[in-house]
């Protein structure tokens, strides 16, 4: 029998209808047996989110969702899978009445966010199905996926998941949702952003999958965001860890959270581009290795650096946890305390604070062995990188300065 190939297909690759003919072509031509994990379609998730957040724009919402997923898909509304796709757009309507009346609540939120990404599997299940493919949707909860958390969590639940999965339910080429599950109050539960490719990892991991493959728009994961303006080569291969620090650090090709389901059975995950199928993965990520050299930059804007001549509180903590807040370094004692992160979690915290707040330029984290040394100050090292505070007045050339003494020569 096949090994289980999860192919990942996100936002970026759900544009148009004529998509589904490049995901057609991949699952027909890529050897193993396909398991489909989407996303909402481009653009879907934000609309669904500011209806939810701001019901002023929700007006005209579900006309639009239902002839948007019906373009992308003709015959929806008439097919096999007529029933499913009017009960998602009558829920959405119904849920959008009551978040904007006397009755707003995460829940009805969640219900809400959660049907673009089941509109999607209907509607790529139902145009591989018009190309002859034996495709079947599905929602994560409702084959058993089990979430860490009440309403809204940081991590899939490995464990219970793996004992409630309906693996029997997966007929021909499932196409599953990403992003949401059931929560631990048996409610749904909703991930952080870009969470599906979390949920990805998860499929891989439960049904024993040889491997995981994210399709995106872009040709693998750089050294360095082009966003900074320099032109960088694909990085060949990445460690779990590696991967996950550089996630953490304004690279946003993976969610934070991608890799965890994939250690401890070996998947390798590949990064691929749905317009150039054919060529191999510019970026394969997979069990660690030791790094001789540097590898990637990583680099986050905005840094606050708190301290206080108190230990970290416990309400603290605990709001960090609620929030999934990942902080870059935490250190306390009897005596004192030192907390960085991300200036834009401070509002979160900022009422818990009593210490001093210190603003700095940006935290970069230098991936692989640093082979020079770097005049800034260094806030952390582990095996996987070294994390470094800047001040400057101008980011991207103290970037382009610190990429080329480091791979000036490598290159």
């Amino acid at each position: 029998m096949d090994d289980f190939i999860v192919h990942k297909f996100g936002g970026s690759c759900l544009r148009e209808g004529s998509d589904i003919d490049k995901i057609a072509d991949i699952i027909q031509n890529t050897p193993g047996k396909p398991l489909i994990v989407v996303s909402a379609l481009w653009g879907m998730t934000d609309r669904l989110i500011r209806a939810a957040r701001e019901p002023r724009y929700a007006g005209r919402l579900v006309n639009d969702l239902k002839f948007q997923h019906l373009l992308f898909a003709p015959g929806l509304d008439s097919g096999e899978f007529k029933e499913m796709f009017e009960k998602v757009i009558s829920g959405i309507s119904k849920e959008l009445v009551k978040i904007s009346g006397v009755e707003p609540s995460l829940h009805s939120e969640n219900l809400i966010l959660a049907a673009g990404e089941r509109l999607s599997a209907l509607a790529v299940a139902h145009r591989l199905r018009t190309l002859g493919i034996d495709a079947h949707p599905f929602g994560a909860e409702d084959i058993g996926l089990k979430l860490k958390g009440k309403g809204r969590a940081s991590q899939i639940d490995i464990a219970a998941s793996s004992k409630s999965l309906d693996r029997e339910k997966l007929v021909g080429i499932p196409i599953l949702t990403g992003w949401f599950g059931e929560g631990e109050d048996g409610n749904l539960a909703i991930l952080s952003r870009g969470g599906s490719d979390h949920s990805a990892a998860a499929f891989a991991n439960l049904m024993n999958a040889s491997k995981l493959i994210l399709w995106k728009d872009v040709d693998g994961i750089k050294r360095m965001n082009p966003r900074w303006g320099i032109e960088s080569p694909a990085i060949p291969y990445l460690g779990y860890g590696q991967a996950s620090e550089l996630s953490l650090h304004g690279t946003p090709i993976i969610h934070p959270a991608t890799v965890s389901p994939l250690i401890e059975e070996g998947i390798p995950l590949e990064i691929r581009n749905i317009n150039n199928p054919k060529i191999d993965a510019p970026t394969i990520i997979g069990p660690d290795i030791d790094a001789s050299t540097a590898i990637a930059i990583g680099c986050q804007p905005g840094v606050a650096v708190i301290t206080d001549e108190k230990p970290l509180n416990s309400e603290l903590l605990n709001r960090m946890e609620q929030f999934d807040i990942a902080p870059w370094l935490m250190h306390s004692t009897p005596e004192k305390m030192k907390l960085i992160i991300p200036t834009h979690d401070l509002p979160i915290l900022e009422d818990l604070i009593d210490g001093k707040i210190e603003y700095r330029t940006a935290m970069i984290s230098i991936i692989g062995k640093l082979p020079i040394n770097i005049e800034h100050e260094e806030v952390s090292r582990n095996n996987y990188g070294t994390r470094i505070i800047i001040d400057s007045e101008d980011l991207s050339s103290t970037l382009k300065e610190l990429y080329h003494s480091l791979f000036s020569l490598q290159d």
